[in-house]
């Protein structure tokens, strides 16, 4: 019996220090909180508890976008610069790029249209002046001489100076910056370019703990979010947030299941072996909501496989930062339900726009908790608050949890696909070996 209960209690002692179990619990209480009459708190100046619960949203996304230019920053230049010498790496950098970039906006086109056929946010009739009415006249002067066409933003993407970029929480002209950054210490010598690089990780490494600190914070987020929201709009609202998680979900089948089974059709690969094959690494992910979370047992599964270390090598890692497919389709779709959520229409060409946008700011959506919504602040900030103000993402945060999960999952699977693509492109893979491996996963368990 004592067994029984000591197993027990360790049991709900790692619910206890789950993050997502404590998401949840905020999740509810601000649903109820925000379903109940006005919860007055006399001692603290509080008129009403679920409106003033607002601050927990406005202080966690001010931390969020503190962090938005040195992740993106980061990432862009080791992505480039762990591509390593152009000429040394030939035909795999370059099939590599190609593939991510033809399949990245396959996953932006589904995430725009899984949003626009099944229109989760049409009916919510939010009101944008709702979210924080002392904050419409900053809007309105920002949109002032501000331009959301393509061409617009393409000409505010080049910075004034190399501070305010970061400060300001420009993505584009931090982008702009990497990219100029990335192409300079390319060019150097290997000796200072792994100087340059060790540095970066260990920034990246700086920053990334920043970034877990603040998820912490996150199940009180939600509180104030679902209890803003709820206390706002009504409980009417909870049928569309639960409604645009299942249209999540869908464009993430239909991009696994659909896109990238094909593609390994044409490979004359089975996409649901193939599944079945990074299982263990996809229930890694799934539990840390980090696509990170599994990369080395992934690149030792794969190499194990029948696929040249140097492609896994290369591959996987870059794709981490250039290949985050289902991070694509949450963007797009954000996007695109926020518009429909606050009545704010949008044209085909500003849908392109924001295809083209999403082709760039996408690739800062490094595979950690809360890069996703980082970015989507950061692409919003791109296209100008006279288009979507960047403060409607609030609405997003009460179910941002439960999306990262299928993001990190579907982007598991697609770097995952992507190693086989360029492998088998590149004739780098042993297909008997790897035919074998997916009709035989147990006899290929990598050992932790």
């Amino acid at each position: 019996m004592s067994e029984y209960y000591l197993k027990k209690e360790k049991k709900m002692s790692r619910y206890f220090k789950s993050l997502i179990f404590w998401v949840i619990v905020g999740l509810i209480l601000g649903i109820v909180v925000g379903a109940m009459p006005p919860i007055k708190i006399e001692a603290l100046g509080i008129e009403n508890l679920a409106i003033w619960s607002k601050v927990f949203i406005d202080m966690f996304i001010k931390a969020l976008k503190l962090l938005i230019g040195p992740i993106i920053f980061v990432m862009i230049i080791l992505g480039i610069v762990g591509l390593g010498d152009i000429k040394k790496i030939g035909g795999i950098g370059v099939k590599a790029v190609i593939y991510f970039e033809v399949v990245s906006t396959l996953a932006l086109i589904v995430g725009i249209f899984m949003a626009r056929i099944m229109q989760p946010g049409v009916g919510m009739n939010l009101d944008i002046n709702a979210l924080d009415a002392s904050s419409v006249d900053k809007y309105v002067k920002a949109s002032q001489g501000s331009e959301s066409s393509f061409w617009g933003v393409l000409k505010g993407a080049i910075p004034q100076d190399l501070v305010s970029p970061f400060t300001d929480g420009k993505t584009l002209q931090v982008l702009f910056i990497a990219l100029f950054t990335a192409f300079i210490v390319i060019t150097l010598k290997e000796q200072d370019r792994e100087y340059i690089k060790k540095a970066l990780e260990v920034f990246q490494s700086f920053v990334f703990k920043i970034l877990t600190l603040i998820m912490y914070f996150s199940p009180l987020a939600t509180f104030g979010a679902m209890a803003y929201l709820i206390s706002k709009f009504g409980l009417s609202s909870l049928v569309n947030m639960g409604y645009l998680l299942f249209v999540m979900l869908a464009a993430c089948c239909v991009f696994i299941f659909g896109v990238l089974g094909i593609i390994c059709y044409v490979a004359k690969v089975n996409i649901f072996k193939f599944i079945r094959f990074i299982a263990k690494e996809l229930l890694i992910v799934f539990t840390t909501s980090s696509s990170e979370s599994a990369l080395l047992p992934l690149m030792k599964k794969l190499e194990k496989a029948g696929i040249d270390k140097s492609c896994v090598g290369l591959v996987l890692p870059t794709g981490y930062s250039f290949n985050l497919d289902c991070t694509n389709i949450y963007l797009a779709m954000a996007v695109i339900f926020l518009a429909q959520a606050f009545n704010i229409d949008i044209s085909l060409w500003q849908e392109i726009t924001i295809l083209l946008i999403l082709m760039v700011t996408s690739k800062g959506a490094v595979g950690v908790t809360g890069s996703g919504f980082i970015v989507l602040a950061g692409t919003l900030s791109s296209l100008g608050d006279n288009l979507i103000p960047v403060a409607t993402i609030t609405v997003l945060l009460g179910v941002d949890k439960f999306m990262s999960e299928m993001r990190a999952c579907g982007n598991l699977c697609g770097n995952s696909v992507a190693c086989l693509i360029v492998a088998i492109w590149n004739k780098q893979i042993d297909m008997e070996k790897f035919r074998y491996a997916l009709d035989h996963p147990n006899d290929f368990k990598i050992q932790d």
